[in-house]
């Protein structure tokens, strides 16, 4: 048998009713298997250090090339020579888990940690970005390189992006902690500035929102529309909120730490205004209802307010409001009216400093009217000596 070559690999013709096995003339136990339909796959033939006779594929021709495949086929028999077992090795690295496996086994052992719409967050990252790229990997072949390019790719969105990094580093903290590799290929890669958003309604635009919401006082999701303004919450502490968390008389709200995002109880004073939204709503809340805004399916709390959203924005005449930006509308108008950023902070359940000082600029405004006061009276003054 001749030295294998494109060209005598291509020549052989197939036994319709048998499977050929050819044997390389040069490299020793480089071999070549042609099935009766015209499949050619390239293969090693060897024994192990317990004599036992193995046989190992190659690939495919036409996918790789004759001498790719002797390229390999060098390899393999190589390791034969220092004592390893390619078969045993391919075996191994077939049971090694992929990435698929990593991502579930992130959301049933992880998981359960988190707040259900950070999750969602999650599992749409590994649906839609993680997974399409990296799922059929395994997880000790993912590289930095392989990260880089899913964050480079996604570059024109910088949260996002910044998103999908720290999931993929929690991932890869955990695989190192389960033992499936050594070291995490998300760390230390540069993230994108993010910029954050600065829309919140002046007092016009909220009086707007308000007289809308006024003449939707037939829909629940109005009154959660309201409770927002009124108490800086965020969505899901809202609509999870039970009935049982609240004193109406003393006038708090005491927020268990499974509702907030930093996991601690807290106890938010409400304002008179917050307190009259709510008895109104707990009038018109179902008997037997656990939760302050139930929803149309019993026993659970109401889940979808955005469609209404962008009627209520319609018909107020606002643009580019979402409804999260009612939260920094509540905190803005606090520190503008004179309040600590210490103090905002305190009532939006922030634990860091950092957090709040994006309102410190409004906290400028009154110490800004004060000035003017005392302007306006000096002017008054030069006025009448003229």
């Amino acid at each position: 048998m001749p030295k294998f070559t494109k060209r005598f690999v291509e020549a052989i013709n197939p036994d319709s009713e048998k499977t050929l096995k050819l044997w390389d003339s040069e490299l020793k136990g480089f071999g070549l298997i042609v099935l009766p339909s015209g499949r050619r796959t390239y293969c090693i033939e060897y024994r192990n250090s317990d004599r036992i006779k193995k046989r190992l594929k190659i690939g495919v021709h036409g996918i790789v090339t004759t001498e790719e495949a002797r390229d390999l086929a060098k390899k393999r028999l190589g390791q034969v020579a220092h004592g390893e077992d390619p078969t045993e090795q391919k075996k191994l690295v077939t049971l090694l888990p992929t990435m698929e496996d990593l991502a579930l086994n992130y959301v049933e052992r992880h998981g359960y940690k988190k707040r259900p719409n950070s999750l969602k967050g999650d599992l749409g990252l590994l649906k839609n970005v993680i997974l399409p790229a990296l799922g059929r990997l395994k997880v000790s072949y993912v590289t930095r390189r392989d990260i880089e390019t899913i964050h480079k790719n996604l570059q024109t969105t910088p949260y996002k992006a910044n998103h999908t990094l720290r999931l993929l580093s929690k991932m890869f903290n955990l695989t190192i902690a389960w033992g499936w590799r050594d070291d995490n290929p998300a760390t230390n890669i540069q993230k994108y500035q993010e910029e954050k958003r600065d829309r919140w309604l002046d007092q016009g635009e909220l009086d707007r929102l308000w007289e809308v919401l006024d003449l939707h006082s037939d829909r629940m999701t109005a009154y959660v529309y309201k409770f927002l303004i009124l108490t800086g919450a965020r969505k899901g502490e809202a609509l999870g909120a039970t009935w049982d968390q609240f004193d109406l008389e003393k006038g708090v709200w005491t927020k268990p730490s499974h509702l907030t995002k930093q996991k601690k109880k807290e106890h938010l004073p409400l304002s008179e205004k917050a307190v009259e939204v709510l008895q109104i709503v707990k009038k018109r809340t179902p008997k037997g209802s656990v939760y302050v805004f139930p929803g149309r399916i019993e026993g659970q709390p109401l889940k979808e307010i955005k469609t209404f959203w962008k009627t209520v924005l319609k018909e107020a005449k606002l643009e580019n409001v979402r409804i999260h930006d009612l939260r920094h509308t509540h905190a803005s108008h606090l520190v503008s009216s004179g309040l600590s950023l210490s103090i905002v902070g305190k009532l939006l359940g922030h634990t860091q400093a950092s957090t709040t000082q994006r309102y410190a600029h409004l906290a400028d405004e009154p110490l800004r009217h004060a000035a003017e006061l005392f302007g306006s009276k000096v002017g008054q003054r030069i006025e009448k000596e003229y």
